[in-house]
């Protein structure tokens, strides 16, 4: 069965912006993201898009669409984090079921980042697992970030860069922290 022309526009598109483009972010990045994909995002929060889960292409292209493009199109907003339930049980589908292998690195990356977004420590955990065992060749920066996000998790229990737009509260040691270089400050303790 072919892959879905949207799931191949959303992969095609990705792959042309390539690992120079995908965290580049920036207001310009997010309307087109927006423009071009929300009514695919859309579908998908509502329970669509099934039939992309056929091939190990069509769940890379919904992994992206439901964990990368909504941080795009919603950043500072807590609905860029509404999709990631169903980014992370595709996630957990894919790995289990070997179909992250059958991508290329670095594109494979984004079958482990729903679970580095997650604020669960298993998931956590996993991602780094994963991450270090099924990114031999392009691996190590992923590997160090995503060791970056598990020590937030350890120490936190959950992202304090994400609280203002989820209408958390901040306690004093997360006040501290994002005051004090945050993810970066993690990120260079780690060696990066």
């Amino acid at each position: 069965m072919p892959i879905n022309p949207r799931a191949e526009a959303i992969l095609a598109y990705w792959q042309d912006l390539g690992p120079e483009g995908w965290y580049a972010g920036g207001e310009a990045l997010d309307r087109e993201i927006r423009s071009r994909f929300e009514g695919d995002w859309n579908t998908a929060a509502q329970g669509g898009n099934s039939d992309w889960m056929h091939c190990p292409e069509g769940m890379l292209a919904y992994l992206i669409l439901t964990d990368q493009f909504p941080r795009n199109m919603f950043r500072g907003s807590g609905k860029a984090f509404s999709t990631d339930p169903l980014a992370r049980r595709v996630a957990h589908y894919a790995w289990q079921n070997g179909a992250d292998l059958r991508i290329d690195e670095p594109i494979r990356q984004f079958f482990y980042l729903p679970l580095s977004h997650s604020e669960s420590p298993f998931d956590q955990d996993r991602c780094v697992a994963l991450t270090k065992a099924r990114m031999p060749e392009t691996g190590a920066g992923n590997l160090l970030h995503a060791r970056a996000h598990r020590e937030i998790i350890r120490r936190f229990r959950r992202f304090p860069f994400r609280n203002e737009a989820l209408g958390r509260a901040s306690t004093p040691a997360e006040i501290d922290f994002l005051q004090n270089g945050g993810y970066g400050a993690i990120v260079r303790a780690l060696g990066g």
